[in-house]
């Protein structure tokens, strides 16, 4: 049991068929058309796989059986809301993205209230995103913590610490490599090798637990029959997974988070026209609503096996539950598979959000403020260490955010507190033809000041943040545009 020289051999084999198959793309890039969307010539099924593989991250993979482990299932609750979401954003807003040849999504909000509101949507998406991959990567950092002194004991025979520093600063370089080389193409067909990975692994995990549980899936099914509890219809605004708040918040985050946030949209972009991208957004729900119930599972599988099994062992930090036994208990072969597995979803995530931040430096703030037109391979060369500066800035923020909490819970929550001015500003843009850009900026500022009394003056559960940041930006915007001089464009 454990991790051995046969898991390091399956581990390097995967690092190194990434950074291969982004060198093999680079090739092909000759702009940044090709370098941030793929040459819009992906296939749609890949990116409904990338979209999954990048929403997972390591949040999903170690975060959610910690969920599991101390709860039960009605984190499931939210997955409801997801998939109505991506039916809303496939007929609300993609076709308003697919009238012209956008690169981010707010390009558009430039299109409807000018310059300075794009300008204004993109520094908060950039904010947002780097602060929410900050966490994904010292999640990921946790794994690499725990797995690097295995390493290092096998070839020196001596037990050592190694510095969470270092660990962060080699899941960084691992993923810059192949995305600086590929660009959107290498991030998404490994997104694609990266889903299987994972997915892969978390089955067969799932069976491991299931055989080395003494009676099996009867002994769960007895000893953890309250972690199988699906819905809650409490009314409780600071339960953070009840009914309500999974549909509704549920349905308001993904709006947000798949509807204007560019690391997400970017992929939708990347498909081959807005059917394409339809199907690979709707399909891509039932997907994770599968995947969040397989590792919720597997987070009551290791509570039982804790309580039966390992009784002795006790974890000061929840999120390092099921990477310690991906470690510790895992047969030779499996465990190796599963932390290719585990760095795969982190490395999909981070690989997308770093593409994104460059796509959206470049496109909404670098490009509009050069004096001339660059050449296309100055600005792709350009764009590529754009790409390496925001891997520096994910890097510091990465060790902030070991003082953020839980790491599912953090994500989601420094996103949610913004995505709300986000999703109203581009509603406004949506259907209410007479906004106006003074209107629109105005709605923002009063749905982040409204959002951050809300975190930080109530108890408001975070699964509700969206929905009332989006209905504060929305509200003042419409008044503001009434009131405020400027007109709707």
């Amino acid at each position: 049991m454990g991790f051995g020289r046969l898991d390091l051999a399956i581990v390097l084999a995967y690092l190194l068929g990434v950074t291969l198959l982004g060198a093999y793309f680079r090739r092909r890039q000759r702009t940044i058309h090709d370098y941030f969307l793929g040459g819009s010539a992906t296939p749609w099924w890949a990116i409904s796989l990338s979209i999954v593989a990048t929403e997972t991250s390591t949040l999903t993979i170690i975060g959610t059986p910690a969920l599991a482990y101390g709860g039960n299932l009605t984190f499931l609750q939210l997955v409801f809301g997801y998939i109505l979401a991506r039916f809303l954003i496939s007929f609300l807003l993609l076709p308003q993205y697919f009238t012209g040849r956008l690169f981010t999504a707010y390009q558009y909000i430039e299109q409807r209230f000018g310059l300075l509101t794009r300008r204004l949507a993109a520094g908060l998406f950039l904010v947002t995103r780097a602060l929410a991959d900050g966490v994904r990567i010292w999640a990921i950092a946790l794994v690499v913590q725990l797995l690097l002194p295995r390493i290092l004991e096998m070839f020196t025979g001596e037990s050592l610490r190694v510095a969470e520093l270092t660990a962060v600063l080699a899941v960084m370089a691992l993923t810059l490599v192949y995305t600086f080389l590929g660009g959107m193409k290498a991030v998404i067909w490994t997104d694609v090798v990266q889903f299987a990975l994972y997915v892969g692994g978390g089955l067969l995990v799932l069976g491991n637990l299931l055989d080395q549980i003494p009676g099996g899936w009867a002994t769960v099914a007895t000893e953890a029959a309250e972690k199988f509890i699906l819905l809650d219809f409490s009314f409780d605004p600071t339960r953070s997974y009840t009914f309500w708040a999974g549909v509704l918040g549920g349905t308001f985050l993904t709006l947000a988070s798949h509807g204007t946030d560019q690391l997400l949209v970017q992929r939708l972009l990347a498909a081959r026209n807005l059917r394409d991208s339809r199907r690979a957004l709707i399909a891509s729900g039932f997907l994770v609503f599968a995947q969040f119930l397989l590792f919720l599972v597997i987070g009551v599988l290791l509570f039982v096996f804790y309580t039966r099994v390992a009784p002795g062992e006790s974890f000061d930090n929840p999120d390092k539950i099921f990477p310690a036994f991906i470690v510790a208990h895992l047969p030779t072969g499996l465990s190796g598979l599963m932390v290719a597995g585990v760095l795969a979803a982190a490395m999909s995530t981070s690989s997308a959000t770093l593409n994104s931040l460059a796509a959206s430096t470049v496109v909404d703030f670098y490009r509009p403020l050069a004096k001339t037109d660059l050449p296309p391979d100055v600005l792709l060369r350009r764009s590529r260490w754009v790409t390496v500066i925001w891997g520096g800035v994910l890097i510091g923020l990465a060790m902030l955010a070991r003082q953020w909490g839980p790491v599912l819970e953090a994500g989601l929550t420094i996103a949610s507190i913004t995505y709300g001015a986000l999703l109203g500003l581009f509603l406004l843009g949506r259907f209410v033809p007479s906004a106006t850009p003074n209107g629109a900026a105005a709605g923002m500022l009063a749905g982040l000041t409204a959002m951050f009394y809300v975190k930080f003056g109530t108890e408001i559960a975070w699964t509700w943040y969206v929905l009332l940041g989006t209905a504060v930006t929305f509200l003042v915007g419409l008044l503001a545009s009434r009131i405020l001089p400027g007109k709707a464009q």
